[in-house]
C-alpha cells in the first residue's frame, strides 16, 4: 500500500467512524425529547406515500441540480465538485467510506439541516424563509463555494419534501438516492462509459 493509499484509507475509516459516533450520540439525545419530531400540526403522510415522495424527490433534486449546473456554466463556473471528487477518491480506496457517504451522511444532514434548522424556523416564520435559510446553510457547510447554487437548490428541495409529507424519512430517501447515484457514477465512470458505447 502506497503512502497516498494509506492516507485515503485512514480518511475513509475516520469519516465512517466519526459520522457513526455522531449519529449514535444524536439519536441518544433525540430519544430523550419526545417532542423533537412534533413540529407540524395535523397528520403526517402515510408511510408508503412518504417513501414514494422520497423516490420522486430524487428525480426532483437531479433535475434541480441540472438546472443549477446550467446556471453555473452560464456564470463561467467550472463543472465538477472538488468536494465530491475528494470523497469519491477516498471511497475508491476505502469502500467503508461509501456507507458514510450514502447512508450515514444523509441521515445526519437531514436531521441537522431539515429538522433542526428548517424545522425550527418553519414554526416561527414560513416555508419559504425556513427553506431558503436552511438550504443556504446546507450549501455553505459543504465548503464548496463555486457550487453553492447546486447545493442550495438541493437543500431547498429536501426541505420541500420534508414539509410536503411531514416525515423526515422522505428527504432522507431522496438524499441517500442522490448520494448513491453520484457515488456509483463517479466510481464506475469508465465501465459505464464502455458499456454504453457498445450500444451506440
Amino acid at each position: 500500500m502506497s503512502k497516498n493509499e494509506l492516507i485515503l484509507t485512514t480518511q475513509g475509516w475516520y469519516i465512517f467512524i466519526s459520522m457513526g459516533i455522531t449519529l449514535i450520540i444524536f439519536l441518544i439525545l433525540v430519544s430523550r425529547d419526545q417532542n423533537f419530531w412534533k413540529i407540524y400540526k395535523g397528520s403526517k403522510a402515510p408511510l408508503p406515500l412518504a417513501i414514494l415522495w422520497g423516490i420522486i424527490g430524487f428525480f426532483m433534486v437531479f433535475i434541480g441540480q441540472s438546472i443549477g449546473s446550467m446556471i453555473e456554466s452560464t456564470l463561467g463556473i467550472h463543472q465538477g465538485s472538488q468536494n465530491t471528487a475528494n470523497l469519491v477518491s477516498i471511497a475508491d480506496v476505502a469502500p467503508i467510506a461509501i456507507l458514510a457517504i450514502v447512508f450515514i451522511g444523509p441521515i445526519l444532514e437531514e436531521f441537522v439541516f431539515r429538522r433542526v434548522i428548517f424545522g425550527s424556523l418553519v414554526q416561527t416564520t414560513n416555508f419559504f424563509v425556513a427553506a431558503l435559510v436552511s438550504s443556504i446553510v446546507f450549501a455553505l457547510i459543504h465548503l464548496d463555494l463555486p457550487h453553492i447554487i447546486i447545493y442550495a437548490i438541493s437543500g431547498f428541495i429536501f426541505a420541500f419534501l420534508y414539509h410536503k409529507t411531514k416525515r423526515i424519512i422522505t428527504s432522507i430517501i431522496a438524499h441517500m438516492m442522490l448520494n448513491g447515484f453520484v457515488t456509483v457514477i463517479q466510481l464506475y465512470q469508465e465501465p459505464i462509459k464502455k458499456f454504453l458505447e457498445q450500444y451506440q
